[in-house]
């Protein structure tokens, strides 16, 4: 690829780049993503259900079975509250169309690329 053709992709990613910074769907999951990052709630129920899942496998090590489904059944509950949490739903709802709209992008991209290699070697064949 020739500098010039280098140069125009650049700019073109960069483009790209900048739009996808102002898009409503970026800016809404990067806002609901800091929110959880921030949230002690959060962090402190991720805590919990590593304490809780730590707890199992030291009472299954130590052949304590009911100590060892106790400690399973909090994680569980845990994670299931953890799931349910309204900022972790929104996250993930937010990450979803994030992911739509990036999979869609990358699908134009990939189809128009090989449209113009196509092209591309069509006009080769042709003044062989």
């Amino acid at each position: 690829m020739n500098l010039e053709k280098e140069a125009a992709v650049e700019a073109a990613l960069n483009d790209l780049t900048a739009l996808l910074k102002e898009n409503e769907v970026i800016i809404d999951y990067q806002r609901v993503q800091k929110r959880v990052a921030e949230s002690d709630t959060l962090k402190q129920l991720e805590d919990e259900i590593k304490e809780a899942q730590k707890a199992a496998v030291q009472y299954a090590h130590y052949g304590k079975p009911e100590a060892e489904k106790a400690a399973l059944k909090e994680a569980d509950r845990l994670t299931k509250e953890f799931d349910q949490h309204p900022l972790v739903t929104a996250y993930r709802d937010q990450l979803v169309e994030a992911n739509d709209l990036l999979q869609h992008l990358t699908h134009m991209i990939q189809k128009e690329v090989n449209d113009t290699l196509e092209a591309d070697d069509f006009e080769t064949d042709k003044s062989e």
